[in-house]
């Protein structure tokens, strides 16, 4: 591909620098709000091999990306994840400023020293609750103890850590603030989520559905929330909290629509490239990289979904019952 590609601007003049690359729909744990305990996952030949991953993460890199995500699923569950983590880190500082992965954390014990090595300097790690009974019957997986020393790992080999929780009504609302100040009191940073509709699950989402709305007005009860201009590349917003010393974020896709800023692009591990997370327009990737000419057609299918990228998505959550908006699970899309 020349040097010269034009970088990536959807029709909105949003300039798209923000790839987040899933390698697997597969999960070491079920959790209730992302996908059900039988959950059906694709078939391992429809999923991109790693080389195919690589090629899409070249592809992206020479039209300007300069982050990239490595998602699931659990993307550490994928067999020789590690070779695609050194082979795309090595375009770090040759277009590629970041490289990144979100994970449960379940398997960072083994892992987290070689991400370190292969460039990886920040990781996100989903932790819902710190109580071992409810992650339990959260995740469906006795694993708590497993995670937080993977946590633990990843602090020792150097990388710095941001705790994703989800706010869940009337499961871990009375804990957020206990998870938070002990991620900032082991000096990690820490960002809250809205529960968002993708796929059906076993459970109605409306009763776990817990605005950050009502959570932040909470946490100030408690704490000094002070503005913070930081930004991380993704969609959330931050405060500092002063007693903590740590920074915290909010992803507010239903109470906050954050669309108007986005540069973010989605591929899961079949090579759909979603324009949006909370869309249905898409263009397909692995028919590029598996063509006859795939250099041509991986520039051709980016320029696609610059024309097709929304402006923003139409999340919600209002009554029970209610069908999700989008039949995809998360973990498919890419978490």
């Amino acid at each position: 591909m020349a040097e010269t590609a034009p970088t990536l601007i959807d029709t909105f003049q949003r300039r798209i620098t923000y790839l987040r690359l899933s390698v697997t729909d597969r999960c070491d744990l079920r959790c209730q709000y992302c996908m059900p305990e039988r959950m059906q996952f694709l078939p391992r030949a429809e999923v991109l091999s790693l080389e195919e991953l690589h090629k899409v993460a070249t592809a992206f890199i020479d039209r300007g990306v300069t982050k990239i995500r490595l998602t699931g699923g659990e993307p550490l569950v994928r067999r020789d994840m590690i070779d695609l983590v050194r082979a795309i880190g090595r375009r770090i500082g040759d277009g590629l400023e970041e490289l990144t992965l979100t994970t449960n954390g379940t398997r960072l014990t083994k892992f987290a020293e070689d991400l370190f090595d292969a460039g990886v300097r920040r990781v996100n790690v989903s932790l819902d609750t710190l109580d071992a009974v409810k992650f339990e019957e959260l995740s469906r997986r006795d694993r708590l103890s497993q995670v937080l020393e993977g946590i633990a790992a990843a602090k020792a080999a150097g990388l710095s850590v941001k705790i994703n929780t989800v706010a869940l009504k009337g499961v871990n609302e009375h804990e957020i603030a206990d998870i938070i100040a002990w991620a900032h009191g082991e000096g990690h940073e820490a960002t809250l989520i809205e529960v968002m509709p993708l796929g059906e699950v076993d459970g109605d989402r409306i009763d776990h559905y817990l605005p950050l709305t009502q959570v932040r007005s909470d946490l100030e009860q408690r704490w000094t929330l002070e503005s913070d201009t930081h930004r991380s590349g993704g969609p959330a917003r931050y405060v500092r909290v002063a007693e903590t010393g740590g920074r915290l974020g909010f992803i507010t896709p239903l109470t906050s629509n954050f669309c108007d800023g986005c540069n973010r692009i989605r591929v899961t591990a079949t090579g759909q490239l979603y324009a949006c997370l909370g869309g249905r327009e898409q263009v397909d990737l692995r028919a590029a990289v598996r063509s006859d000419d795939p250099d041509a057609a991986l520039d051709a299918a980016m320029d696609e979904a610059m024309t097709i990228k929304p402006e923003r998505h139409h999340f919600s959550i209002r009554e029970k019952g209610e069908a999700p908006h989008l039949p995809r699970h998360m973990s498919v899309t890419g978490g």
